[in-house]
């Protein structure tokens, strides 16, 4: 089992950049693939940028290719997301997941999330 714990949310104005952080427990953090996904209000929560587990294979939502980068280091349980260039409709709750697949469809555990506010 794994417990995650996010942060690094916060307030930036449009075309700003954010970083947030995720926090493993455990020590087979390597043994994960790890994903970020969103929640705006009153909508459904959609995928944003995932990393499979040992070979490091990174994959995003189009509405963020180019912009956000996701990346982990195994030594010290974390994965991060890389925000540049965000725009109003980035605003959400982030949420960090993980699943012990090689090729992610649902994931077993959640953190709590953080937000993440776009505005001027």
């Amino acid at each position: 089992q794994v417990q995650l714990v996010e942060s690094g949310g916060g307030l930036v104005q449009p075309g700003g950049s954010l970083r947030l952080s995720c926090a493993a427990s455990g020590r087979t953090f390597s043994m994960y693939s790890m994903g970020w996904f969103r929640q705006a209000l009153g909508k459904e929560r959609e995928f944003v940028a995932g990393i499979r587990r040992f070979v490091g294979y990174q994959y995003y939502a189009n509405s963020v290719k180019g912009r956000f980068t996701i990346s982990r280091d195994n030594a010290r349980n974390t994965v991060s997301l890389q925000m540049n260039s965000l725009k109003p409709e980035d605003t959400a709750v982030y949420y960090c997941a993980a699943v012990q697949a090689d090729y992610p469809d649902e994931y077993d555990y959640w953190g709590q999330g953080t937000q993440v506010t776009v505005s001027s």
